[in-house]
């Protein structure tokens, strides 16, 4: 599968990248049909596919269930095949979200990370706004922490997923990696990415159909070839049980 490169990290990420939420938790899920959890080994056989797909960009976070922890065992000999993205600032507990935006909490939220995923260092490590975007990055403190851990090599490159243009644009300042939601029917960001684009910050793109409410190919095909800003955005992040449902969604790269 086609790369790009993640901005001006060193990193490049296949343009197809797979969001493993639904391999650790289906309550509270925004999609519009419900799934059930996949077993343990089913889940490392999902993961195993999904590689084999030639996608090397895997998104996940403590907030999604049991993902990290299923992502450790199946990547255990397959670590270096895979840029492993996860998040700090969300919790998910007894059926709700819980956000904590502290340093202590960013450092406790990885080193927790580190240990499900059975890794030394994730290559991707992104602040998981609640929506309360300026707030969160006004935290000078917050921010230096997050550089530190990457300085400290537990991280390669720092990021934002934010939910409003103008925190996605202050978030530029520091950050080498956004991501984004960005589809047909949400262009609010569109002036970001292509800002990101000029200034070399990398682009992610998540929930590109829309969390399943829009059609797979008509959805990637505005975002691959159609969009004004196609050739900012370093990867769409799609979430799937399916790896031949993924197969078919790398086709649309190649039309």
């Amino acid at each position: 599968m086609d790369q790009r490169p993640l901005g001006r990290t060193g990193i490049d990420c296949s343009r197809l990248g797979w969001g493993a939420f639904k391999i650790g938790r289906n309550a509270g899920a925004k999609f519009p049909s419900s799934y059930e959890l996949p077993s343990q080994d089913e889940a490392i056989g999902i993961i195993h596919g999904m590689i084999d797909l030639g996608i090397n960009l895997i998104d996940t976070a403590p907030s999604y269930g049991l993902s990290e922890e299923r992502l450790g065992l199946a990547l255990k000999d397959r670590r270096d095949e895979v840029v492993l993205s996860t998040k700090i600032g969300e919790q998910f507990h007894q059926g709700e979200s819980r956000y904590d935006f502290t340093s202590s909490a960013a450092v406790m939220s990885l080193q927790e990370s580190l240990r499900r995923l059975q890794t030394d260092h994730v290559d991707l490590l992104l602040i998981h706004s609640d929506g309360r975007d300026q707030e969160i990055l006004a935290d000078e403190e917050y921010l230096e922490t997050l550089l530190s851990i990457k300085e400290a090599g537990l991280t390669r490159a720092i990021g934002f997923s934010g939910k409003t243009p103008e925190g996605n644009r202050a978030a530029m300042n520091w950050a080498d990696v956004l991501m984004i939601e960005y589809h047909s029917e949400d262009r609010s960001h569109e002036d970001v990415i292509a800002e990101a684009g000029k200034r070399q910050v990398g682009v992610l793109i998540k929930k590109a159909l829309r969390s399943g409410h829009l059609p797979g190919d008509q959805a990637l095909k505005f975002l691959y070839h159609d969009s004004p800003v196609a050739d900012d955005i370093t990867s769409l992040v799609i979430g799937s049980l399916n790896p031949e449902r993924m197969q078919a969604n790398a086709e649309v790269l190649a039309i």
